[in-house]
């Protein structure tokens, strides 16, 4: 049996919903952790005394459940299997392969007494119809790779390697779970990336966009990894594609935004990237034009590009932006005049700007850094994180934190 290894952050969510009158459904890429979850999940439910009669675990892409495509084969295969008058716990991995499922899954929900947890690998999990079938009755939990602190729970180090030297394999070779097996084995680690990347772009995205031409979503894909923390549009991206001979429309024209965007919107779908909007702080509101987009893990960034140290900056970048997300932060862009903050990340009661450099000892960078977060005139607190270890760790109130140090800090 395949060792398990705990993501506590998420198994708590689940936990804390336990027998919450709502559908758990985790969300993320493939192969970040999402069934070996359910696994965690399902032990726990064991050995908190749940009779395995009153589990139900499936996981939809197994052939053994290939005749449950159809909703209602899939709703009479589970209701036979639950145990009448019984509380029962049921838990479907990749439930997108059912069509329909959400049908099947409010009726479980009507006919017996169920408790439902679900896991899918894109976005269309959560479509206009499921939405509106099971409106409010529903919490999603967004599955992301392993953050530089889980990275060190699930690798064995020798103790003489600094942190820095394991934040440098992190930078390498992201945090997709997989790769553990591997041991930092760069060709085989790119293999196996390479294997769940062809999956998603051809079982998440392909398939479910027949109009989508493969060629056109790859350039997309290297243009985005490329201009990683870049301000970017779809008619910028189409232009640079179209001069360069990369894309074109059947008249030879250059494809237009629209057509950019749409494919855009299907890699954040599929969990690939995430779009990240600017926000005008002194305005207080969100600007419709322009923007980022992050990758969902560095890993897959360097297996398409290759591994260059000269990005590094690009690259902390990307990772602050995914923890901010893992802390359940709000995250936008901060436009500040004609100057702009990396990140304004926020919360209910809570809002950061934050500031992320390689290095702050140049005193133009240190200028560069600072001046957009003291022309903000609230007092919410100001970071800027860099690698850099440093004795002055404030600048007129402004932090100035070592990003190991920040990434590692509980919160």
């Amino acid at each position: 049996m395949v060792e398990l290894i705990n993501r506590p952050k998420y198994l708590n969510q689940l936990i804390q919903n336990k027998d919450v009158d709502l559908v758990k459904i985790v969300t993320g890429i493939r192969r970040c952790g999402k069934s070996s979850l359910l696994d965690l999940f399902h032990q726990y439910l064991s050995d908190n005394g749940v009779a395995d009669s009153n589990i139900i675990h499936m996981n939809l892409e197994s052939l053994r459940y290939r005749n449950l495509s159809d909703y209602l084969a899939f709703y009479d295969y589970v209701s036979e299997r639950i145990p009448k008058g019984q509380k029962t716990y049921l838990i479907f991995d990749e439930l997108q392969a059912v069509e329909h499922w959400e049908k099947a899954v409010e009726s479980f929900r009507l006919d017996f007494d169920v408790d439902i947890y679900i896991t899918g690998s894109n976005a269309y999990l959560l479509s206009t119809e499921f939405s509106t079938l099971l409106s409010g009755r529903y919490v999603e939990i967004r599955m992301l790779p392993l953050s530089f602190q889980e990275f060190l729970t699930f690798y064995e180090f020798d103790p003489s390697v600094t942190a820095e030297e394991k934040f440098q394999r992190y930078l390498q070779f992201g945090g997709m779970p997989i790769l553990r097996e591997y041991h930092f084995n760069e060709a085989r680690s790119n293999q196996a990336l390479e294997g769940i990347y062809s999956t998603v772009v051809l079982r998440d995205i392909l398939q479910r966009n027949n109009q989508a031409d493969q060629g056109i979503l790859q350039k997309i894909v290297l243009f985005l990894c490329s201009n990683i923390g870049s301000i970017t549009s779809p008619n910028s991206i189409g232009n640079v594609l179209s001069n360069e001979g990369g894309i074109q429309n059947g008249k030879g024209k250059n494809i237009a935004g629209k057509t950019i965007d749409k494919y855009i919107s299907m890699l954040h779908s599929a969990f690939i990237f995430y779009s990240v909007g600017r926000y005008d702080v002194k305005g207080k509101q969100l600007l419709k034009t322009l923007g980022k987009n992050y990758i969902i893990d560095m890993g897959f960034r360097n297996m398409l590009l290759g591994y260059r140290d000269g990005d590094r900056g690009h690259i902390i970048e990307n990772i602050v932006f995914l923890e901010l997300i893992r802390r359940d932060y709000r995250v936008s862009i901060g436009k500040v005049g004609e100057t702009e903050v990396d990140f304004v990340a926020e919360k209910p009661n809570d809002k950061l700007y934050i500031q992320v450099t390689e290095s702050m000892l140049s005193p133009e960078t240190r200028e560069r850094e600072l001046r957009p977060l003291r022309l903000i005139p609230d007092n919410y607190e100001k970071i800027v994180l860099s690698m850099d270890r440093s004795y002055i760790n404030s600048y007129d109130g402004i932090k100035s934190l070592y990003l190991i140090d920040w990434l590692l800090c509980e919160t």
